[in-house]
């Protein structure tokens, strides 16, 4: 069953489709740049961090959920 924690306003028509084109961009753009970040680390630091390389595209993830919402 599906469950809704968060409803969003949305405009209709063009002005919709590309505002959510923008949020999805800007959404897989964080993506990227975070898991580019944390890959650049070492795994000595990445421990000191308590994360493993494995966790790295999960925790990804989790900071574009936390900040546009999940899809």
């Amino acid at each position: 069953m599906a469950y809704a924690t968060e409803i969003r306003a949305q405009k209709a028509g063009f002005a919709g489709f590309f505002e959510g084109l923008k949020v999805r961009f800007a959404r897989q753009m964080l993506i990227r740049e975070t898991i580019k970040e944390l890959n650049a680390l070492t795994s000595r630091e990445l421990a000191d961090l308590g994360l493993h390389r494995s966790q790295i595209t999960g925790i990804a993830i989790a900071a574009a959920n936390e900040r546009f919402g999940a899809l």
